[in-house]
Order: structure tokens, then C-alpha cells, then sequence
């Protein structure tokens, strides 16, 4: 395993204070966001910090653990390679791709035998495996796509619009660092990822039939980011596409995508009542590199992209997410953890009063005292207006703290 890497502290920093902690480490996000090399990672801090350790370590991916088909073959494999009188670390990468991996993690957590890890590409798999076998004995730690600011260390380049529209148009998956920042060569790299992912995570996880299908909900979502969706306009959307489908089955499909992490849904919360609705959802791309390869990078969809942009800093910070309902307002984004709550707007630019009137004033609507902010690309921000925070994208991406 001589892979060189670039080093991802935020998320070492989360995970270190659990090594050797009696818990399941499991990383969860998309196919290809690093989880892998965070893996690598802890196992170099392992081996610094612990001379003598014994590092296990299965990847699902390489060929070589071919053989590793289910939990009877992981435990064996396990066991083969304990070492006595040295403390043992069990790595195990996309551990969905074990039949029944949550029996030998239980076993193999019950024997005491091995500090262990693993990663993941499926939440619907291993939230429901995990949750129901595992119950009280893990952790799960979200890995998503590069920050702003780790864009910008990977290419070792600055902050600054250039910067910023590089990011907004390839995303952010660790390979890019090497490769040539343009359309060919970038596009092409992302629809690769773009098929496996859809493939390994969602056809053949799924035992999915109608891909074409598939594939138009997937170029629907990406047309319509930070839009209310509900399955029967999907649907009545796709049969004027002459694709014949139900609304239970566009329900379906949406749900396999989630469970993929391409996509992350989002519900609609109200404000005054605290009631979640269970209808209109909107849904957020984990990787707008990924959607561009789908349906092209366009200038007018700065908007939609800027709130997707927003709502994944909100989601790597660690916060809960909802879209906020104020009788017939809209707040782009309610965002809770553990005692703190903020509402948060995003727009454009605030290029008159009429603009300011609408993204501020549905902020000064809301009854309460928690922190609000308005995120825009606008040169000149900072301030407040009325006690509501103008803060200007790159400055918001670029916070890895609380806000």
C-alpha cells in the first residue's frame, strides 16, 4: 500500500479521538469522495503512534479480496491474521459488497479481537444491516466531496472567483488534483465515476430493469436543484417524455439514488408548527462536477448551483438540514446542531431593494432570535441589515468551524 495522498485533518480530526475507542469506525458517502485514503490515513497515525500494531486491511475494490464473498469468508480471513500480544486493526473498505458483513463485524466485535473500520457506499444497506445487528456498538462518520477550501489546497491554488467558478464547474472529487482542470478531460473522468456509481450502487444493488428511466430522473434532478419536487410531477414530467412510470415507482428510484449518496433529499420543515412535511422535497447533489457532466455546465443555473454550494458546507459542518416553511414564505435552509440554529438564505447577487426586500425580509418574518444569514456572491458584503448577517460565498465556504 505505497499510495501517496493529500492529507484530510478535518476528517482525521473527527475520527482520531475514537481509535481504539470499543466502536465500529464506519465511513459513509458517494463512491470516490477519499474514503478510501482517509482509511490510509488512520492506519499511518496507527502505525507512528503504535510501533508494534497489527493493520489489517481489505479492499472490496482490488481484486486480490475476490475471495472474501461473505461474512463466513471476512471472519476467516480476520482470524487468519490476528497477531498476539499486539493490538490488531481491522480496515475494511466497501464493506457492502460482503453478503451479511454485519454478522462477522458483530462477532468479530464481540471476540474483542480487533479494533475495527470500514467504509461504505450505500446508506440504505448499511443503515438498515448496521443499525438492526449493531445497535449501540458504532459510529458513523459522513465523508463527502472536498470543501472549498480543501479544493483549493489540492490544486495549490488561492481563494478567488476563478478559483471559486473551477470548483462550482468540476466539483470536488481528490482525483481531480490530477488532472487538467477542462471540460474534456474532466467531463470525461466524472461520467465514468458517474456510470459506476449508477451501476454498482444503484442497478445492480436494486436489480434495476428500466435504466433509460433511471437515467432521465437522474438529468431531472439536475435540471431542477433546489426546486420542490414531488413524485407526481416527476412522473407527469417523465410520461411527457413519453417514459411511462407511476408515482410509487418514481418514490422508489428516488429513494435507491439517495441511498447512493449522488443525491441527498431534503424535507421541508415549518417553521412555527416544527412539523416535517413528508411531500415536495427538494434534492442537492453531492458532487456538482458529477451533475455538470450530466447536463452541462450553464451560467443562468448560478443560483441553484450557489444553494446546492451552501447547503453541502451546512451538511460538512455537521449540521441537520431542512428547507423552512413560513406560511407562504420560503427559507432556503433551517440548519440545527445540537444547540445551535441559524436560517440561512442564498442569492445571487442583492442587486436591488426589491431583491434585498424578498431575501432579507422573509428572514425578518421568522419569530425568534436565532442567528440568520443571507449568502450571496455580491463583492461587497459584511454587515448586517436589521441584525441579518450578508456574508459572501467564498467567505462562507471557507469557514470550517461553527458559524
Amino acid at each position: 500500500m505505497n499510495k501517496t495522498y493529500q492529507e484530510r485533518p478535518y476528517y482525521i480530526d473527527k475520527i482520531s479521538p475514537y481509535i481504539g475507542v470499543p466502536l465500529i469506525k464506519v465511513l459513509v458517502g458517494q463512491r470516490r469522495v477519499g474514503k478510501s485514503y482517509i482509511l490510509l490515513q488512520l492506519m499511518d497515525i496507527i502505525r507512528k503512534n503504535d510501533k508494534k500494531a497489527n493493520v489489517v486491511y481489505i479492499n472490496k475494490e482490488e481484486n486480490e479480496y475476490d475471495a472474501i464473498t461473505d461474512y463466513h469468508d471476512l471472519i476467516s480471513y480476520a482470524e487468519k491474521h490476528i497477531k498476539n500480544k499486539v493490538k490488531n486493526y481491522l480496515f475494511i473498505d466497501e464493506i457492502q459488497d460482503i453478503e451479511g458483513f454485519e454478522k462477522a463485524l458483530r462477532h468479530l466485535f464481540a471476540k474483542e479481537t480487533f479494533d475495527l473500520y470500514c467504509t461504505g457506499s450505500n446508506a440504505r444497506l448499511l443503515s438498515s444491516e448496521i443499525a438492526t445487528g449493531l445497535s449501540g456498538r458504532y459510529i458513523e462518520i459522513p465523508i463527502h466531496t472536498l470543501s472549498y477550501q480543501e479544493f483549493l489546497r489540492f490544486q495549490n491554488i488561492s481563494a478567488s472567483n476563478n478559483s471559486l467558478l473551477q470548483y462550482i464547474r468540476y466539483g470536488g472529487l481528490p482525483f481531480l488534483i490530477n488532472l487538467k482542470l477542462t471540460d474534456e478531460i474532466v467531463y470525461g473522468y466524472l461520467q465514468s465515476i458517474y456510470n459506476t456509481i449508477i451501476l454498482k450502487d444503484v442497478v445492480t444493488r436494486f436489480n434495476i430493469r428500466n435504466i433509460n428511466f433511471l437515467g432521465r430522473l437522474l438529468e431531472y434532478l439536475a435540471e431542477n436543484i433546489g426546486s420542490l419536487v414531488s413524485a407526481n410531477r416527476i412522473s407527469d414530467f417523465l410520461k411527457s417524455q413519453k417514459i411511462q412510470t407511476t408515482p410509487n415507482k418514481v418514490l422508489d428510484y428516488l429513494s435507491y439514488l439517495t441511498s447512493s449518496y449522488i443525491v441527498h433529499e431534503v424535507n421541508r420543515a415549518d417553521i412555527k408548527g416544527k412539523k416535517i412535511f413528508e411531500i415536495n422535497e427538494k434534492y442537492y447533489w453531492e458532487d456538482l462536477g458529477i451533475r455538470n457532466s450530466l447536463v452541462g455546465y450553464k451560467a443562468n443555473d448560478i443560483g441553484q448551483i450557489l444553494e446546492n454550494l451552501v447547503f453541502l458546507q451546512l451538511l460538512r459542518l455537521g449540521y441537520t438540514v431542512h428547507v423552512g416553511q413560513l406560511g407562504d414564505k420560503e427559507i432556503d435552509f433551517i440548519a440545527e446542531k445540537e444547540e445551535h440554529k441559524m436560517y440561512v438564505q442564498v442569492a445571487y447577487l442583492i442587486s436591488d431593494e426589491a431583491t434585498k426586500e424578498r431575501e432579507f425580509g422573509n428572514l425578518l418574518l421568522i419569530p425568534d432570535n436565532y442567528k440568520k444569514i443571507v449568502v450571496s456572491m455580491d463583492k461587497m458584503t459584511g454587515g448586517n441589515y436589521k441584525g441579518i448577517q450578508h456574508i459572501q460565498i467564498i467567505d462562507f465556504l471557507l469557514g470550517d468551524k461553527e458559524l
